[in-house]
């Protein structure tokens, strides 16, 4: 469905139900560069077990219209418009990567629309290599490559998808490369530049689970316990052998540990 967020066009999907404010709502994030079909299966899992659930492309991602928001703090404040655009009253704000980034700093801005947290992939501090900053900025496909190879584990690369004759790694490749110019380096530099995660987690009273993957290149296990222990009462969880693409890698796991 579409919605209007402080006066644009989004795109919001909604797990194939329609969107029914009544319910619990659950609003899935996705990270840097990528859009709302890196939910494709977890979002139709929770639209078919009672919730609502809203999976929007971030302004300038996917069938949104832009320009993308260039801040943590901005596209925070843009999801807590969002659960007021959808009529909800509060959300379970799951988000990947620098989508956990936003969920924790929309808790900690907005906590009168938050009634839980799953952090997935995450880490204090989202530190972008000069290397692949550069190379974003430029639109150069080398910026492409880093990310889907440092994002996906070892088995990734491998094949390894649970759904036969689709390639993770190709996948991955193929959301990036229909990013609007710029928009992967805006979000880089948006996690790059953010340094409240610290401030954001002391504050926060919901439930939280931080969801890390053992082998992830980008936001390291040991990075994700340092934020899980910030944030009072949180509870980590790391899947074996799981990259930073915790969707595709290990969909039933993710699962299991986000409805535990």
């Amino acid at each position: 469905m579409n919605l209007s967020v402080n006066g644009v066009d989004a795109f919001v999907a909604t797990g194939g139900r329609e969107f029914d404010r009544n319910l619990a709502t659950v609003i899935l994030i996705h990270g840097a560069g990528f859009d709302h079909s890196t939910w494709a299966l977890h979002s139709r899992w929770f639209a078919h077990h009672g919730f609502s659930v809203l999976v929007p492309d971030l302004p300038g991602h996917g069938r949104s219209a832009g320009p993308a928001l260039k801040t943590i703090a901005s596209m925070a404040d843009w999801t807590a418009a969002l659960v007021s655009a959808a009529g909800a009253k509060k959300a379970h704000l799951i988000g990947h990567s620098m989508g956990s980034l936003i969920a924790l700093e929309t808790a900690a801005r907005h906590p009168d629309r938050v009634s839980a947290l799953s952090l997935i992939g995450t880490a204090a501090t989202m530190t972008v290599g000069p290397d692949l900053l550069k190379a974003a900025e430029a639109n150069e496909q080398a910026a492409i490559d880093m990310v889907s190879i440092w994002g996906l584990g070892f088995g990734a690369e491998l094949g390894g998808s649970l759904a036969p004759g689709l390639w993770m790694h190709g996948g991955a490749q193929r959301v990036l490369q229909h990013c609007a110019p710029g928009v992967l380096y805006s979000d880089l530099n948006a996690c790059n530049s953010y340094s409240g995660a610290l401030a954001a987690a002391a504050s926060v009273t919901v439930p939280t689970t931080v969801i890390l993957g053992e082998r992830d290149m980008m936001t390291p296990a040991k990075a994700g316990k340092t934020l899980a222990a910030a944030i009072p009462n949180a509870r980590a969880v790391v899947l074996p052998g799981g990259g930073h693409m915790l969707m595709t890698e290990q969909p039933d796991e993710l699962l299991a540990a986000l409805t535990r």
